[in-house]
């Protein structure tokens, strides 16, 4: 899976739902994807955030691309602060947000594996984290030949992707390699949060200042299907 910057509910369901999981590093970084970027809400509308790149080649895997120098996270915790400081679960919360952000890290994929670990341990995930460099290191696989192949370094009996996936990969595929294939879907049923329309799919944090760690951890954690 690729790594993303605080992610919405569903990335932590499908942490939860492995044995283990794979979060790659060597893999290309995509300028127009949600790698580095996600939304939280400030007025009732859902606002951007960023963690901005150094200008480099765009041939770079994600381990070798850097946060940009003029990246300010005090000022992001300061918007961050200002969007929830009324919020039930704030005080609970925000101190794991601050935890991520003001880690001394400019490594794009380590700052980034920083937040989701710190995340998977405010919900008591307890499954192993594991860096793809460290399994297929220099592998030239690519696409599906790449996730067969980590499976079988892994010795997985199923492989589990998210629902986007279902165009990119095929169950019978899967089944000639002795592997299960499922698709997993995150219900993101709705929660209170300041009142108006609910939105839905907002970064984790959004969940953690709306709603207690326990129910967090004992339903929107697994409040998903999989197919």
């Amino acid at each position: 899976m690729q790594p993303y910057f605080m992610p919405y509910i569903g990335y932590f369901q499908l942490i939860d739902a492995v044995d283990e999981f794979v979060i790659y590093d060597n893999i290309k970084f995509t300028k127009k994807g949600w790698v580095n970027r996600n939304r939280f809400l400030r007025n009732g509308e859902p606002v951007i955030f960023t963690l901005p790149v150094r200008k480099d080649s765009d041939s770079l895997d994600v381990v070798q691309r850097y946060i940009s120098d003029d990246f300010d996270s005090r000022k992001l915790l300061s918007q961050i602060q200002g969007a929830y400081s009324k919020a039930p679960f704030f005080h609970e919360a925000y101190p794991v947000i601050e935890k991520i952000l003001l880690i001394n890290e400019r490594n794009m994929f380590r700052y980034i594996y920083h937040s989701v670990i710190c995340v998977a341990e405010y919900l008591n995930i307890g499954t192993r984290i594991v860096i793809s460099s460290d399994i297929d290191s220099g592998t030239l696989l690519g696409g599906n030949e790449r996730v067969y192949d980590l499976c079988k370094r892994m010795n997985a009996a199923t492989y589990i992707n998210p629902i986007g996936g279902r165009d990119l990969y095929d169950k019978s595929q899967f089944a000639l390699r002795g592997l299960e294939l499922l698709f997993h879907r995150s219900k993101l049923t709705p929660y209170r949060q300041f009142g108006g329309q609910f939105v839905a799919a907002l970064s984790i944090l959004d969940l953690m200042m709306f709603v207690s760690r326990d129910e967090l951890q004992n339903f929107h954690l697994h409040d998903c299907e999989f197919v």
